[in-house]
């Protein structure tokens, strides 16, 4: 496995120190950055395969860097680290093109495989490289998964890694119902309410995404989980 570069901003110098050390320990390569200036800085000149960052910090905070950063990269995975919890926060991470987030306190087995799970590790490069241009029929859509994007006529909709994951669920079992533990153990590690409320805003955006082809939808099933009517 290559090494995974991770670029972590926290202004917590403790707990940056402590993330640090344990993820180096695991054959992660890490540089600190300790506010969102310097983080906006680093990100550009280290090109890491995640970002992890703290949403509040000094001279600028987590929401205002990733919004830099989106408006040029569009695809290198961001996990935010929050204290804040509510579903408005999270949604507006997501918003301005957040993959992850994960609400302090955390465990460091649940960082280290989210942070996996964002860099694609799952899959091997010569995989990705065999497999870059399969895709699968959504209605009027082509779903390319190891791209991660969605093209309809003339138009490519980019989708973050965590969005290209879940679709890819339903997509391979159209008109039935997935099961909302497994795609919260699959993907987050845990099934939390604040993962649930997560993946609901995941969702959301993939309904949007798909919203072209009025012969799709995507359906909640309560209390059981979700299925992609095709």
């Amino acid at each position: 496995m290559n090494e995974i570069k991770v670029l972590l901003v926290e202004d917590e110098h403790t707990l940056a120190l402590i993330i640090k050390d344990t993820l180096e320990v695991q054959g992660f390569s890490i540089k600190l950055a300790k506010n969102g200036e310097e983080g906006l800085r680093l990100f550009f000149e280290q090109k890491p395969d995640v970002l992890v960052a703290d949403v509040m910090m000094p001279r600028m905070d987590g929401f205002e860097m990733v919004r830099q950063i989106r408006q040029t990269d569009k695809h290198t995975p961001v996990l935010f680290l929050t204290a804040r919890s509510s579903i408005n926060d999270v949604v507006q991470g997501f918003e301005l093109g957040a993959n992850d987030y994960l609400k302090k306190p955390f465990g460091m087995q649940e960082l280290i495989v989210r942070i996996k799970s964002l860099a694609g590790r799952l899959i091997s490069n010569s995989e990705k490289d065999t497999k870059k241009h399969d895709w699968l029929e959504i209605g009027q859509y082509r779903f390319y998964p190891t791209l991660q994007r969605l093209r309809i006529a003339d138009m490519d909709l980019e989708l973050s890694h965590r969005e290209s994951e879940i679709l890819r669920r339903l997509c391979e079992n159209r008109n039935q119902v997935v099961n909302t533990q497994n795609i919260l153990l699959e993907l987050w590690g845990d099934d939390s309410f604040f993962n649930t409320k997560s993946l609901h805003v995941f969702i959301t955006k993939l309904r949007n995404k798909l919203s072209k082809d009025n012969h799709i939808r995507i359906i909640n099933v309560r209390g059981i989980g979700y299925k992609l009517i095709d």
